[in-house]
């Protein structure tokens, strides 16, 4: 009897403790915050390389067809569940699994491929900040294409240079938590966020308006279905899960944020719609600017760093 008893005050005492959670203050701050998990690279950095390199326009009809079909059910699960529990992915499955079956072993392998993403997130984030300190300090300008692809060549060979700009962001980001989910994340979301669309609009202005850009965007929004290939589809229906952060529990612990007065369906229509709007405008910066600076459409993890300084150029 007196186990039950401190069981029932343990229990008791995490359900106020997850009643008292702190909440994001507004709707659209929950759908920045959200879409912004997933915008920075999945979108505006992964997707017009992935783009390139499967076809152009054909690859941007399979991505969509994916991000509705399996991205928007899958999605709303996630905020199911992060709701339902109040907790992260491997406390979700603690708390959701039926009795005697082991869902939670996949939680903790969540936890851990979130543990090895941003590795990946930090460093590539880290490139960035860097392309912000060197435009900043006009190391950049005036260079010609060729001039800058070895920029950006010498650059990704400096070790301690990424190591540096790595580190850098790993603090901003722990900065940014520690200030709390509405003071800190939601407010500099909001802030971001708003001045990337804002940037992608006079980007694409730019872009589209440099001589020879109707042949990128042509190959963008031209489907050419000889291009089509399993390999193709394959890198489509990826490209839709890794561009809404889905599979890996990180839609799971927004959820756990979603106040109950909130539809999961309209939320997720709202974060797919702000994702697959960043990705598209940020094909409409990119293609057009290789085919008008020569730069390979599918030149890989480095597009976009060898074609925007020519754009800001």
């Amino acid at each position: 009897m007196g186990n039950y008893r401190l069981h029932v005050l343990i229990s008791h005492k995490e359900w106020i403790s997850l009643q008292e959670r702190e909440q994001l203050a507004t709707r659209l701050g929950f759908i920045l915050v959200s879409a912004g998990c997933a915008v920075g690279l999945g979108n505006v950095w992964r997707f017009p390389y992935i783009t390139g390199r499967y076809g152009g326009a054909v690859f941007v009809l399979f991505y969509v067809l994916f991000l509705m079909v399996m991205g928007l059910p899958i999605m709303v699960c996630e905020y199911a569940m992060g709701r339902a529990s109040r907790r992260n992915l491997a406390g979700a499955m603690l708390a959701l699994e039926p009795p005697g079956t082991k869902w939670h072993i996949y939680g903790y392998l969540g936890v851990m491929g979130n543990m090895i993403l941003m590795m990946f997130y930090t460093t590539v984030a880290g490139w960035g900040l860097a392309y912000v300190y060197h435009t900043a300090a006009g190391h950049l300008s005036m260079l010609s294409p060729e001039e800058v692809e070895g920029f950006f060549a010498s650059f990704v060979s400096n070790t301690p240079q990424l190591v540096l700009w790595m580190a850098l962001t790993v603090i901003l980001g722990f900065i940014v938590c520690l200030i709390g989910l509405q003071a800190g994340v939601e407010r500099v979301s909001k802030v971001l966020m708003s001045g990337l669309f804002l940037l992608l609009i006079v980007l694409i202005i730019r872009s589209v308006t440099l001589p020879g850009a109707e042949k990128g965007l042509a190959f963008y929004l031209k489907p050419d279905f000889s291009k089509l290939s399993w390999e193709a589809v394959y890198a489509a229906m990826s490209q839709a899960f890794f561009s809404l952060s889905l599979g890996i529990g990180s839609m799971t612990i927004f959820g756990s944020y979603l106040s109950k007065k909130r539809a999961l369906t309209g939320e997720s229509v709202y974060v797919i719609f702000f994702g697959a709007l960043s990705a598209l405008m940020s094909g409409l910066v990119i293609f057009p600017a290789c085919f008008a600076f020569g730069v390979d459409a599918g030149a890989g993890p480095g597009l976009i760093f060898v074609t925007l300084p020519n754009v800001f150029n």
